[in-house]
């Protein structure tokens, strides 16, 4: 005897209203009243809109911008390439590196970064502070205060640390490189620790200067990145 599989067909009508139901339970008989808020992107799509875009921003010194490398091989355009592969069609990546800035630099440039669609900042700031001699507890208050800020406004932080020259002495490098998972713990973001992982001190990983990374370097730096920036685009993409 044959015997015939069942079909695995659904009339159009059923699966709108299954999915429907999943998303949002209204239409199969719930009190609206009981349900969250719609997201974003379902107003968007019950308005016959485009979902919004969210925006992740790195602001950072000339690390950040690719000192002595064209724009597409900095991280952040690194980054945005890691998104497109993976099929994120609604995340773009900003680059706010200014070469030479430090902490206090990027505070006073904070407020002009607060775009609508801003969901995420990556702060990769310090390294210049370090060079300049700044004290780490003035280096962890202008930090503390950019994550504040960016907390404020519902925008999410990922904290990248970075390691003091060791001719700064040994005193102000392990201050110095505490305060980035102090800063981590007390306001609850997500840390890479080193920036440079794997990179600073490598001379074929680094241009002539001895400080800023090779195109090779950058990639490095995107790849570890990458694996903590998903999740928080995820979770931002889901609201």
């Amino acid at each position: 005897m044959t015997h015939t599989r069942p079909s695995l067909w659904i009339p159009g009508f059923l699966l709108f209203l299954a999915v429907g139901c999943s998303v949002r339970e209204a239409a199969c008989g719930r009190d609206p009243d009981t349900l969250p808020p719609l997201t974003e992107a379902e107003a968007a799509v019950l308005a016959g809109e485009a979902p919004p875009h969210i925006q992740v921003t790195v602001l950072g010194d000339s690390i950040a911008a690719g000192f002595g490398l064209l724009q597409g091989e900095a991280f952040p355009a690194l980054l945005q390439d890691e998104f497109s592969t993976d099929g994120y069609v609604r995340v773009d990546v900003v680059n706010a590196g200014l070469s030479g800035d430090t902490t206090a630099g990027g505070l006073s440039r904070l407020e002009w970064l607060m775009e609508p669609q801003l969901r995420i900042l990556v702060v990769a700031l310090g390294g210049n502070d370090a060079l300049r001699g700044v004290s780490p507890a003035q280096t962890k208050e202008n930090l503390a205060r950019i994550i504040e800020g960016a907390q404020r406004r519902g925008v999410r932080v990922l904290l990248a640390g970075m390691e003091a020259p060791t001719n700064m002495g040994e005193q102000f490098r392990a201050e110095f490189r505490a305060m980035f998972p102090d800063l981590a713990a007390k306001y609850n973001v997500p840390l890479l620790p080193f920036l440079l992982e794997g990179v600073a001190g490598q001379p074929e990983l680094n241009q002539a200067d001895g400080i800023h990374p090779t195109a090779e370097g950058q990639r490095m730096i995107a790849a570890l990145i990458y694996p903590l920036l998903r999740p928080m685009a995820d979770d931002a993409l889901s609201r």
